[in-house]
This record gives structure tokens, C-alpha cells and sequence, in this order.
């Protein structure tokens, strides 16, 4: 049955790129202009690819870092600003339909008058409804409240799929409450760059309370800092929250009283509206609970009060007033990622309508931007992929059939969706005014936690989306065992259509099986083909695993993108094992695409040296110091000059195509090579 097989899946590869209409003579699809060929791509292939593009690109003014994706980002904000002013344009819109709302939408983030006018009046009602509290018993409904409208408060209650029962949806409480970005800027003081920032956030914060009339700001700010630290103390690190089953903490509602006793759970649920809706919880980090709890009995309620105040300036300086806006910028923008000029103010505007309306904007961007034969392509390739798949996970030679035969039910039960939603966001419930930006952004937020919570004790949406259509992203989800791949992204250097295969397979080929792997990555390998939490491993085949992976941590934690900071191996394990497999699995399926026949050189270039530098191409990227530090403390990716040299030395066919060999600064000894599906 094998060989009917293989030829089946050669024939559908060839046709995946041959059904499109493309030039008789295809291009190589590499960027020569970008490579820098002073250094051997077996000493450092990333900066072989894009040096030339490393020493002359300097980083836009108004970003904090620039690559392929913040590129591509770039490019489609004018495609959705077009989109967004004929939407204004159209004339004899209905209050209410979805073009009123884009085109409002944006005009109030774009009246910058209108705003200095107002200062921080649209946020007095709020204000002083957190001002208005009496005693702590009035925390949990006001925690409650400033959930719902997008504030961040010590915790959050939020509804998604239950992980161990896929078919349901459940509440889960989690822990929230920074300012910063990461506990690490609170509790690292011994580094200089974390006890920096968190200097200037009290001056920050110090800043915002000013404006909106504090006259304690300096001291309230110390105060504030004080007791987000506190939290930070509690918090459980990103590494651990990595951990599906050690998150997973279902109990009795009354149980919470455990955790924090004296909270008012009962009227905080019902108030976060799913009291009378649910017998029990999922809590990812019950100690936090308890942590919290503590926290709120040494903290005096004047601090409390000060902190909720400031939580809610803080979300809503970028609607306010030019003086509120440029403060957050300073701090958020330039303290944190190093960028120093704000952006055009149309590019946030497009942002805003993006994150309130997403799929309303989206579905004008299909219209507009995604021919359906694109998905037609894509929907192939990703069968390929799958395909490719399969028969590398028949020839693994580390795992037992029994376990072999629980990875291949799985595999079979992916979802793909490609493009776009087959059924589209509903937003009539959404009500947005021309004139009333902070009342939109709370509305909105509002909105999306109604629709969330409206989830609970229904069936499971599985044709939602997480992913707007012009986002340049994919992603897996393991609850819905499910691979997304927005249509934006089908574009080049993710996808090109003059160009050959190689370059192809190597660049989208290889994000498709990245996100196919993620299924059966360090935390996605632990749910089953329906998305449930169970482990379907053998004791040995775990523990095989687990020898590959702890292999795959050290690896990544010898790379230094700066002086001082190392990338966390543990923290960027997922999304590592997914880099190397998903590159493995393209280079396989391209292999089969070739149907036994050798691959044309173009421009130089075999195929299999086309299909890795596909690959290379897409991960280009700068960052500026301060950004590469919030990276490193808070993204679960590795630097973009370690998804490209880190997959590529476990890759066999890397070392083939280029001719790596012992003494090349690239090489790894083969019993050191970690190759893992």
C-alpha cells in the first residue's frame, strides 16, 4: 500500500503549485539583494541570507523592530485605510450597518480636536465610580465591572473551551494585574535595564494621576508600584504557564473560598455575569489566588483605589486628550521598545477599527484583496503538508506503534480553515458614535466579553475565529485542533506565485507544517485529536520525547541575541519544536513534489539550497535593544536569527544541500541533532 501512497501524495503535490497560472520560466524567489555572500552560509546562514539587508535597512522611526512580517503589516494598513474611506464615503449608510460603524469609528479616533477639548472627561464617569467605593467589600463588583470594559484588574475571568472536555465551554480564572509587560520587570533588580523601567513607571504613573488631578500622584505612584509588586511576587512565571495540565485546576465554586478566604466570590461571579451559570471553575494558578487574597488584606483601600484609577488611565490614555497620549507613548513606546516617533495617527486608527470590528474590516479586505484561487492553492498545500505528515510519522524511529497509531488519529482529525470565516462576526449589537471615542473602545470591550460570556452553556462555535483575515499570523488552537491561516499572509516572501517550488515550500510550506507541529509540540502533544487533555502517550514514548525536547531547551538557551540575555529555552520550547518540524516536514514534501526528477538550478542555486533559503528569508528581522529585551522576557519565539540558525543545523537536508561539514560554525555532530517528527 505504501508505494500507492507516496505516488498519490507526488501527483497532488505537483498539481498544488501547477493549477495557477504562472510564467513559463519561474523565478528563484530569493531575494539576491538582501544576501551578503563575505559570509558562508555553513557558518551563518541567517546573516548570509540578509546581511546586505542588515547593514543598509535602519528600522522605521515609529517601529521597534522591522522584518518580513512588520513589512507586511505595513503594507495592508493602506489597503484597509482605502477600505475604511470608502466606507465613509458611502453614501446613505443605515445607523447601525457595519459601514456606519467602521466609518465612526474611525473619525472618532481621528478628531484629535475634538479630544483636546474633552482631556480626560469621557473617563470622569468611571473615575468616579472607583472613587465612590466605601470598602473593600465593594472590590469583587468593581473588579468585575472594569473587566468587562477592558480594564486590567488582579485577575481575569474569561470563557473558553474546557480542556479536558473540548465539547463544553467553561470559566476560567487567571492571574492579571501589571502595568509592565512581565513580573521580571518588577522582581529582576539586580539587572539594570528592569530596575530602569521600573523607575520610570512610577514616574509614569506618577505622570498620568497628575493629569487627571491627583494631587498625591508621587506618592500614590510608589504605592501603586509597590502593590503591583506584590503581585508580581505571586505571579507564576510564563514558563510555567506553558504547562496545560499544571494550569488546569478545576473546583467547586464554594472551593475558591480555599484559595482566598473572605473574598466574595458569589458576588464577584455574578456580578463578572456567570454566577448563576456555573457549578465550577477552571483556576490556572490557584497559589496566585492565594497571593492575591494577601495582597488585598495589607493593602489599605486609598492604595487600591489609586491603583484601579490608574489601571483605567492607563488603558485609556491612547483616546484621550494629546497630553495623556503622548505621555503613554513615551513610556510604552519609546522606555520599552526604543521607538522614539510616534506613527501616523491614520495607521492607530486603522488598528482601532481592526481590534473593535476586525471581521467587519476583514470582510471587505477578502472582497477586495483575496481572489478565490488563492484559497484554492493554499487549501492544497495544506493538504500536502498534512500528507507529509503522516508518513513522517510512520517512520519515526522513537516512537511505539501503539502510540504511533493515537498520532495519526489525531493528525487525521485537523481542522484547516484557510482565508477567511465561513460565517462572519455579528456586530449589530455593537453601537458606536461618531463623536464618543473612550465610549466606543469601552463599548467594544464590552461587547467582546458579553459575546464571550453569551458562550456558556452553549454548543462550541467551531467556526469561530481567532484571526482576522489581514492579519499576517497563523496560529493552532488544541482545543479545536484546528490550524488557521489568515488570507493576508498568502502573500510573498510567505508565498510567491511567479516563483518555483522550492522557495515556496521552503517559506509557507514550511509556516503550514510550523503550525501542523504544534499539535504535537511540548503542550499540543498532550490533547488528543478532539482537542481534550489527555494524555495518549506511552510511558516510553513520552519519555523519548521528553529526551528530544530537554535536548531542544538547551540548544536554544546557548543563543544570545544580546550581551547578558539569553533566549529561555523553556519559555521558547513550543514554538522551537514547531520551527524544526515544520521545516523538516516542508523539505519532505517538497522532496515528494519533485516526483523523483532533480530540481532546476536557478540563479545559481539547486533546489534544496532554494527551499532552506525560502525559509531564511522569511524570519529577517531587526529590533532595537529594548524591544529584543521585552522579546526575550515575554514572546514564547525565539529572535528571528535563531529561527533560522537554530532550525537549520537539526535539519539532514540542510547539511546536504550546502555542504556543511565538521569545523563550520554551523555544524552539529549528528548524535547531537535534535530531530523530533
Amino acid at each position: 500500500m505504501k508505494p500507492l501512497l507516496l505516488s498519490a501524495l507526488t501527483l497532488s503535490l505537483v498539481t498544488a503549485f501547477a493549477t495557477a497560472a504562472e510564467p513559463a520560466a519561474p523565478i528563484s524567489g530569493i531575494e539576491i539583494p538582501n544576501m551578503d555572500t563575505s559570509v558562508r552560509p555553513q557558518d551563518d546562514f541567517f546573516t548570509y541570507l540578509n546581511g546586505s539587508w542588515l547593514k543598509t535597512t535602519e528600522i522605521p522611526s515609529d517601529k521597534a523592530s522591522w522584518g518580513t512580517f512588520a513589512k507586511l503589516r505595513d503594507d495592508t494598513l493602506p489597503q484597509l485605510r482605502e477600505l475604511i474611506e470608502k466606507a465613509e464615503a458611502e453614501k446613505g449608510k443605515k445607523a447601525g450597518s457595519e459601514p456606519q460603524k467602521i466609518a465612526d469609528l474611525y473619525a472618532s479616533f481621528m478628531d484629535e480636536k475634538k479630544l483636546d477639548e474633552l482631556g480626560f472627561r469621557p473617563v470622569t464617569g468611571e473615575l468616579n465610580r472607583i472613587r465612590a467605593l466605601k470598602d473593600k467589600k465593594g472590590l469583587p463588583m468593581l473588579i468585575a465591572h472594569l473587566g468587562q470594559i477592558g480594564i486590567t484588574t488582579p485577575y481575569s475571568v474569561s470563557v473558553r473551551q474546557d480542556a479536558r472536555a473540548s465539547t463544553r465551554y467553561a470559566v476560567y480564572i487567571g492571574q492579571s494585574g501589571l502595568g509592565l509587560p512581565d513580573r521580571d520587570y518588577y522582581l529582576k533588580k539586580d539587572d539594570p535595564k528592569m530596575a530602569s523601567a521600573l523607575a520610570k513607571y512610577e514616574l509614569h504613573i506618577a505622570k498620568i494621576l497628575g493629569l487627571a488631578g491627583d494631587h498625591e500622584a508621587a506618592a500614590n505612584a510608589k504605592k501603586i508600584v509597590a502593590l503591583e509588586t506584590a503581585l508580581a511576587e505571586a505571579q507564576w512565571t510564563k514558563v510555567e504557564n506553558r504547562d496545560p495540565v499544571k494550569t488546569y485546576n478545576k473546583m467547586p465554586v464554594k472551593q475558591l473560598a480555599e484559595l482566598a478566604p473572605g473574598y466574595d466570590w458569589g458576588h464577584a461571579l455574578a456580578a463578572a455575569g456567570v454566577g448563576n451559570k456555573i457549578s465550577d471553575v477552571i483556576v490556572r494558578q490557584p497559589s496566585f489566588l492565594s497571593g492575591f487574597n494577601a495582597v488585598l488584606d495589607k493593602t489599605d483601600l486609598p492604595t487600591w483605589k489609586a491603583y484601579f484609577q490608574w489601571q483605567l488611565l492607563q488603558e485609556a490614555s491612547p483616546y484621550l486628550s494629546s497630553d495623556f497620549a503622548d505621555a503613554h507613548f513615551d513610556f510604552y513606546s519609546t522606555v520599552l521598545t526604543g521607538v522614539a516617533v510616534k506613527r501616523p495617527r491614520w495607521k492607530d486608527a486603522v488598528s482601532l477599527v481592526e481590534g473593535s470590528l476586525g471581521e467587519a474590516l476583514g470582510k471587505l479586505y477578502v472582497a477586495e484583496h483575496f481572489p478565490p484561487e488563492r484559497k484554492a492553492r493554499m487549501d492544497a498545500l495544506v493538504k500536502n503538508l498534512l500528507a507529509a505528515y503522516k508518513t513522517s510519522i510512520d517512520s519515526l524511529d522513537w516512537m511505539s506503534p501503539a502510540t504511533r497509531i493515537e498520532a495519526q488519529a489525531k493528525l487525521a482529525k485537523f481542522t484547516p480553515k484557510i482565508g477567511y470565516p465561513a460565517k462572519w462576526r455579528d456586530y449589530s449589537s455593537l453601537t458606536i458614535i461618531k463623536n464618543d471615542l473612550v465610549g466606543n473602545v469601552l463599548r467594544s470591550s464590552n461587547f467582546q466579553y458579553q459575546r464571550m460570556i453569551n458562550k456558556l452553556g452553549k454548543p462550541v462555535d467551531r467556526e469561530e475565529w481567532g484571526m482576522t483575515p489581514q492579519t499576517i499570523n497563523a496560529y493552532y488552537n488544541s482545543t479545536m485542533n484546528e490550524i488557521v491561516f489568515p488570507a493576508a499572509i498568502l502573500q510573498p516572501p510567505f508565498f510567491d506565485a511567479r516563483a518555483d517550488d522550492a522557495v515556496n515550500y521552503g517559506a509557507i510550506g514550511a509556516v503550514i507544517g510550523h503550525e501542523i507541529s504544534h499539535g504535537f509540540d511540548d503542550k499540543g502533544s498532550q490533547s488528543d485529536g478532539d482537542g481534550n487533555l489527555r494524555d495518549w502517550w506511552s510511558k516510553e514514548d513520552r519519555a523519548n520525547f521528553k529526551t528530544k525536547a530537554d535536548a531542544l531547551v538547551q540548544q536554544y538557551n546557548s543563543f544570545s541575541p544580546l550581551p547578558g540575555y539569553h533566549v529561555n529555552g523553556e519559555l521558547t520550547l513550543g514554538e522551537n519544536i514547531a520551527d524544526n518540524s515544520g521545516v523538516a516536514i516542508a523539505y519532505k514534501a517538497y522532496l515528494l513534489s519533485l516526483g523523483g526528477k532533480p530540481a532546476p538550478v536557478i540563479d545559481g542555486f539547486t533546489g534544496e539550497q532554494r527551499f532552506y533559503m525560502g525559509f531564511g528569508q522569511i524570519w529577517r528581522v531587526k529590533m532595537r535593544e529594548n524591544q529584543q529585551i521585552l522579546q526575550i522576557k515575554t514572546d514564547p519565539h525565539s529572535p528571528g536569527q535563531f529561527r533560522t540558525n537554530g532550525p537549520v543545523v537539526n535539519q539532514p537536508g540542510f547539511y546536504e544541500a550546502f555542504g556543511v561539514k565538521q569545523g563550520d560554525k554551523l555544524y552539529v555532530a549528528p548524535e547531537q541533532r535534535v530531530i523530533i517528527w
